[in-house]
């Protein structure tokens, strides 16, 4: 009979310390390390220089990258990765770095996750509560370019020929409305978010030159009411902040704005339906709990049933970014 393989921590210390890769990442990309590499200062010694940071750390930092495969060597010389490569490097217009230092604000609160955990103060909103234009500005100079992104592929993936009036509900700086507008001549938008994202949002559609395409609205999509005459609702990102109830009222009030034959697309991350994963959706869910909202994760069925339950027809799941984000769709009877 064959041995039960022998149980070991390795896994669990590989969780316990997965921050020390972060904190290497966040590093490398404040130090401009991959841009340096990709400007030909490859070697240890050249980005010790460029970074400031000497040839000792360098190499410790090189070592570290090169090990978690961000990095590959020959020789004397480094070279970035390709996703690296493409959206690490500066002057890149798909460089995300200011994404990857997204979350480092929240390590103070997650190294606490336990006192969160325990607290049975909770609010709506969560970590938007007490939101500032300063902190949307911060928030959205982080999300803007893989927003844009998922606009992108979101503009792809849905063909809006014909549509008019899209309501982009948190839309955040805008993304989806500047690039579908873009894209579907004709098309007109509305961005529905809280009057400080609002304020940001502005700054980007005037950035985009959109300002003849995409309005902004300030409110809470959950309190404010909707305009009159759209036929493309669209809500992306915010899913895990909402409580089901509150998913559920968006819902319904979004099929009641729609004219007759237009569609709803709720993006957002979402759990298989036997709640094992992805890991993703799982980790954006328990997050509301280290920020004290009433939201949760929600499994692809579940947000299935509050659109059909709303009323829509053709409910269907689609994947959006495996693994990340799927894409749920219900079309109001025409």
């Amino acid at each position: 009979m064959a041995e039960k393989p022998r149980l070991d921590t390795t896994r669990l210390q590989k969780m316990a310390q997965a921050y020390w890769e972060s904190a290497a990442l966040m590093a490398a990309v404040e130090l401009d390390v991959f841009t340096a590499i990709a400007r030909g200062q490859d070697t240890i010694p050249a980005v010790g220089e460029a970074a400031g940071i000497g040839e000792r750390n360098a190499e410790r930092l090189l070592t570290a990258l090169c090990a978690m495969t961000l990095l590959t060597r020959d020789g004397e010389r480094f070279a970035n990765a390709p996703d690296v490569q493409r959206f690490l490097v500066k002057d890149s217009d798909r460089y995300a770095g200011p994404w990857i230092l997204f979350t480092k604000p929240r390590w103070d609160a997650y190294g606490r996750m336990s006192e969160r955990l325990r607290s049975q103060e909770v609010h709506r909103l969560g970590a938007y509560q007490e939101f500032t234009v300063d902190d949307a500005r911060r928030y959205h100079a982080a999300t803007y370019s893989i927003g844009m992104g998922a606009a992108r592929l979101f503009s792809r993936q849905v063909d809006l020929t014909g549509r008019r009036l899209m309501l982009d509900l948190g839309g955040g700086s805008g993304a989806y409305s500047i690039v579908a507008t873009a894209t579907y001549p004709g098309l007109k938008a509305i961005v529905l978010d809280l009057p400080p994202v609002v304020a940001v949002a502005r700054e980007y559609i005037a950035g985009n030159n959109a300002g003849d395409r995409v309005s902004a609205i300030a409110g809470d999509f959950t309190e404010s009411d909707f305009p009159e005459g759209i036929d493309i609702v669209v809500m992306a990102s915010n899913l895990p902040q909402y409580e089901p109830d509150l998913i559920r009222l968006v819902v319904r009030k979004a099929f009641a704005a729609l004219a007759p034959g237009g569609e709803m697309h709720l993006v957002g991350e979402t759990l298989h339906d036997d709640r094992q994963g992805p890991l993703s959706a799982a980790l954006w869910g328990l997050n509301e709990g280290v920020y004290g909202s009433t939201g949760k994760a929600h499994t692809e069925s579940e947000v299935k049933g509050y659109l059909q339950e709303a009323g829509f027809e053709s409910v269907a799941v689609h994947p959006f970014v495996p693994g990340v984000l799927s894409r749920v769709f219900g079309r109001k009877q025409p």
